[in-house]
């Protein structure tokens, strides 16, 4: 199994830290995280929350390959509703030659209903256009001239120069829904899991996935699960610093729960209709908040009920100071990861 590091770069107000002191935290930590062993930066998607929630993932993975070799960038995810589909092909092809073949693009139809509308997107339409960009995508990523009359985007004739340096960008869907896992076995590729979920939401959602990709004799190589990690000396400290940053981001979660938008139910099943309703405490199998023996126990426990290929750790937490993440990365790389090498 092998262990990336993500960044959504969400800055409580009046935590005494800063948007930009976040975005400077990559100067340092990122060269650190892939010496110690992280093969994967990921970094995600919201737009015009209060907290900053990273609304650039191509802008920040620019940054990121400049200060990394070997490290997988994906975005995890994209919100590709937003994005006209050749303006994006034109930017991941560039950020796949920046990084010299090292980009993977996460993909989401979004579910944030402000977001969609302040873009001028229908929310009816998230998953025709969803679905039409990517077939856009495919097309202009083959270096060839194209035209393209579809029923949300028209290209007249287009060629995409420099073409990405991968055969292939891979592409993951972001999603839960059957519909979408079953569309995402149809195109073949593989589903990133969402922090939201339990493990045996997890289970089910890639039950359903794997028997609409084994009835088109496709095997998914890659099944990557995002999980809030932090790790400290002890878990009460781990807790005590972490427990209510994972509080905070979990609060987006459930304002789009109490709308009606995007169902969230804690531990217990109870479904939460009021974001006052979300604590850290209430949500503790989706995440990863201890000292380093308990931490390699609930991974080993995700592991096999899971099956993940890749651990993606959301360790950059709102509000955390930048010498206890660091502590976390290498508490995690030093004590956590030799439990899981081959």
């Amino acid at each position: 199994m092998k262990f990336g590091l993500m960044y959504s770069f969400v800055v409580p107000p009046g935590s005494g830290f800063s948007n930009l002191d976040a975005y400077r935290e990559m100067d340092e930590l990122l060269p650190l995280a892939e010496e110690l062993g992280f093969t994967s930066f990921h970094t995600t998607e919201h737009h015009f929350q209060f907290n900053g929630w990273a609304p650039s993932p191509l802008v920040v993975l620019g940054k990121a390959a400049g200060l990394t070799k070997t490290m997988r960038l994906a975005t995890n995810i994209l919100i590709l509703p937003l994005y006209h589909p050749l303006r994006l092909a034109e930017d991941v092809a560039t950020l796949d030659n920046l990084s010299e073949g090292r980009v993977t693009l996460g993909v989401s139809p979004g579910y944030v209903s402000e977001e969609l509308a302040a873009f001028n997107v229908p929310m009816k339409e998230r998953f025709g256009r969803f679905e039409e960009a990517l077939d856009l995508l495919s097309l202009a990523w083959r270096g060839e001239e194209f035209t393209w009359e579809g029923k949300y985007f028209q290209v007249p004739q287009a060629k995409i120069v420099p073409k990405p340096v991968q055969e292939r960008i891979p592409v993951w869907y972001g999603v839960s829904g059957p519909k979408l896992l079953q569309r995402a076995a149809e195109r073949k590729v593989p589903v990133t899991a969402s922090p939201r979920h339990t493990a045996a939401e997890l289970v089910e959602h890639f039950a359903h996935y794997g028997e609409v990709a084994a009835s088109s004799g496709y095997v998914p190589e890659e099944r990557p699960v995002i999980r809030e990690v932090f790790i400290a000396p002890t878990t009460e400290e781990a807790e005590r610093l972490a427990g209510p940053a994972v509080t905070h981001l979990f609060s987006l979660y459930g304002k789009k729960s109490a709308q009606g938008e995007r169902a969230l139910r804690n531990d217990s099943g109870e479904l939460i209709s009021d974001e006052s309703m979300v604590d850290f405490r209430t949500f503790s199998s989706r995440y990863v908040i201890a000292d380093p023996e308990t931490a390699i126990r609930e991974i080993k426990e995700l592991q096999a009920t899971v099956q993940p290929t890749e651990l993606i750790c959301r360790m950059q937490l709102p509000g955390i100071p930048t010498r206890d993440l660091e502590r976390s990365i290498r508490l995690f790389a030093q004590e956590i990861m030799p439990a899981f090498r081959d």
